[in-house]
């Protein structure tokens, strides 16, 4: 069936193939199943380091960094293929703190994975897009403890609210950045 904001649908929630990359990126975040997608494309050797951000919340005891860390350890991942960045506090400074982890340790992606919340896969995208912009990204959307999914959002308010949140601070976060994305016609 086609609704009149399928639109919203197609631009909010998608993935891409995943293909070999430098680094496993998860933005943050309360939700496990975020680490058990990236520890899933660990193993499948898609990518040799996971680097989890966030910093301290309520939603956890600890930090998001710590309790991503837990679980990718718990699920074989060794210690030592996931990289530390337990500072951010939000989508901005995950990529922003991301990136000097990254260069800090010399590893310049040219190909990165995105493992995100389904809903959040386009702010996040665009979000990481402006620190890494020689970085091409593969995007892994995973549905979270909430249940939202892309056939699913429309139809409750408690699904519809973060969606519609979501799609408001792409607009309003990334309306200024647009300027410096087009390239000079000259």
């Amino acid at each position: 069936m086609s609704y009149p904001f399928d639109c919203i649908t197609e631009f909010m929630f998608f993935e891409t193939t995943m293909d070999s990359a430098d680094v496993i990126m998860v933005p943050g975040g309360s939700h496990p199943q975020l680490m058990e997608s990236a520890a899933e494309l660990f193993h499948q050797g898609f990518a040799p380091y996971i680097l989890p951000s966030g910093g301290s919340t309520p939603n956890v005891k600890t930090t998001e960094w710590n309790f991503l860390r837990s679980i990718g350890i718990k699920l074989g991942v060794p210690e030592s293929a996931i990289l530390r960045e337990e500072k951010a506090t939000n989508t901005f400074e995950n990529s922003r703190f991301s990136k000097h982890v990254l260069y800090h340790m010399g590893i310049k992606p040219t190909k990165a994975i995105l493992v995100c919340k389904s809903y959040h896969a386009r702010r996040a995208l665009l979000t990481y897009q402006i620190d890494f912009n020689e970085t091409a990204f593969l995007v892994r959307s995973v549905t979270d403890k909430t249940g939202i999914t892309k056939d699913n959002w429309f139809l409750d308010d408690k699904k519809i609210t973060p969606v519609m949140k979501e799609l408001t601070k792409v607009g309003q976060y990334f309306a200024h950045h647009i300027p410096n994305w087009v390239r000079p016609l000259n």
